[in-house]
């Protein structure tokens, strides 16, 4: 009875059972019977059905499909190969400069060139290189390859002679980073200084003979509000770039993240901004060591102060729970200038009333008692002087080790005791 229930649903599902109606059900199992089904392309027909039905989360049988390829890419832009050959409609030559004098003898850097290769585009501008007329400019550890017109060819050979004439001679630079509180210092050093042009707005910069310089940072050492930030002597390669950096980071609650599985409910997400000063100076003497050249870069960061903010951060025991978070209100100051002066007097530049590079805390005058009124954030005016002081003295040859000999000799007091 079961079994012709079972085959009258097949065939309402509108599968034809021709060996069931010639009686071959009856003789076999009803297990055997389902794996003939089964195994029969009339399976994929009532999985299909059933796919219909059922919608998209039903499985489907993969069946046999011819691959699907997507069709080629048209470009949008328009392009050619050339002719196979540099246009030279300008006058554009070709020419390989041997730079290997310079850069077999930096050590400090894993890529000397790349100095090589700042200074020309300083020299000659970023637009003369990605623009017309064509240019190329490709440095490598040994040869530096320029194809350009003759004029910019002299300017390129000018600035690798700068670097080669010295052979990566290391000179040593006195560069003092220092603030004070007050700009009235120029009231007593006014008679000492000789204004140079500046581009930036706001920045002034004098040279002066190194005797009045040393006078000048002597009556500048005694005020109480004289701060020094670094160390004044730096040995500098002739060309290579150095930075002076000091920073610190001020940590603080950015966010929070919201986690009901925790008793608090929340985790705090820490964040951290660094405050602090940047310098990078690179210097590079003339051919005949008269003048400097250098670009000095000044970027200052300081906090103003943190600005609490309040987040509701329910939980069930503690419906009205809230936490603080900070959003820091930043000054930042970006400085970018290059200077010429002669090798034998010194550069200094006044940066005006700016951040301080490291902020002191807000701190009331007398301990245990507060200001009554709020704290303002720290300005000052900010000073650079720049001395070159020569050729670095070559460190003396190694003494050649004394003979065993020798040493057994010197042992021997020929019977003096």
């Amino acid at each position: 009875m079961l079994r012709r229930l079972w085959l009258a649903a097949i065939v309402v599902i509108g599968v034809p059972v021709p060996l069931f109606a010639q009686g071959t059900a009856a003789t076999e199992d009803g297990d055997a019977a389902w794996r003939r089904v089964s195994d029969s392309p009339l399976r994929l027909m009532s999985s299909v059905t059933a796919a219909d039905k059922t919608g998209p989360s039903a499985v489907v049988p993969a069946t046999a499909s011819a691959p699907v390829t997507e069709p080629a890419k048209k470009p949008f832009t328009h392009f050619t190969t050339g002719t196979g050959a540099l246009p030279n409609e300008d006058g554009q030559i070709w020419r390989e400069y041997d730079i290997s004098p310079y850069t077999t003898r930096v050590t400090s850097t894993k890529r000397p060139e790349q100095a090589v290769v700042d200074w020309v585009l300083r020299e000659t501008g970023y637009e003369a290189w990605h623009s017309e007329p064509l240019g190329v400019l490709c440095a490598g550890p040994r040869t530096l390859r320029v194809y350009h017109t003759p004029k910019m060819q002299a300017v390129v050979a000018d600035v690798i002679d700068r670097f080669v004439s010295s052979e990566a001679a290391t000179y040593t630079f006195s560069l003092r980073v220092v603030t004070l509180d007050s700009p009235n210092w120029r009231t007593v050093a006014q008679r000492l200084l000789r204004s140079v042009p500046v581009q930036t707005p706001g920045i002034n910069a004098w040279v002066l003979p190194r005797e009045d310089a040393a006078i000048l940072l002597g009556q500048l050492h005694r005020r109480s509000d004289y701060r020094e930030y670094n160390s004044p002597y730096l040995l500098v390669n002739n060309g290579q770039a150095t930075l002076i950096s000091a920073m610190r980071g001020r940590p603080y609650v950015r966010d929070v993240i919201l986690r009901p599985d925790t008793a608090a409910g929340f985790d705090p997400a820490p964040g951290q901004v660094d405050e602090g000063f940047n310098l990078d100076f690179s210097p590079l003497l003339s051919a005949d060591r008269r003048t400097v050249d250098a670009t000095i870069k000044c970027d200052v960061d300081q906090i103003e102060k943190m600005i609490p903010v309040m987040l509701d951060v329910p939980t069930q025991v503690s419906p009205r729970q809230r936490t603080k978070i900070e959003v820091p209100q930043i000054t930042h100051y970006r400085f970018h200038e290059r200077f010429r002066w002669p090798i034998e007097q010194v550069l200094l530049v006044g940066m005006g009333m700016v951040p301080l590079p490291l902020p002191i805390d807000g701190a009331p005058l007398v301990p245990g008692v507060p200001l009554p009124f709020g704290q303002t954030p720290a300005r000052a005016d900010l000073l650079v002087f720049v001395e070159c002081r020569g050729q670095a003295p070559t460190a003396p040859p190694a003494l050649a080790p004394i003979p065993r000999s020798a040493q057994r000799e010197a042992k021997n007091y020929r019977g003096r005791y």
